[in-house]
């Protein structure tokens, strides 16, 4: 039970980083210059790509930490 209670905190600290690192990114490229954007939905834009970014890294990263695991018992 503690095993899958560590794992949910993982789970979303590496959620909430790897959104927070898309962020940060997406804000750097300045999506404004290419498409004209009104300021709520630009924004609005901004965030939703995001996450979407950071979801599916973060996704992938998980998914490899936990394949490796599972390795181990391969090997046992």
């Amino acid at each position: 039970m503690n095993t899958i209670g560590i794992q949910v905190l993982i789970t979303l600290i590496t959620y909430i980083l790897f959104i927070a690192m898309a962020f940060w990114t997406v804000q750097e490229i300045h999506i404004e210059r290419y498409i004209p954007l009104r300021a709520m939905p630009g924004k609005l834009l901004i965030v939703l790509v995001s996450i979407a970014i950071g979801y599916a890294c973060s996704s992938f990263f998980l998914s490899v930490i936990f394949n490796i695991q599972n390795l181990m018992y391969l090997i046992k």
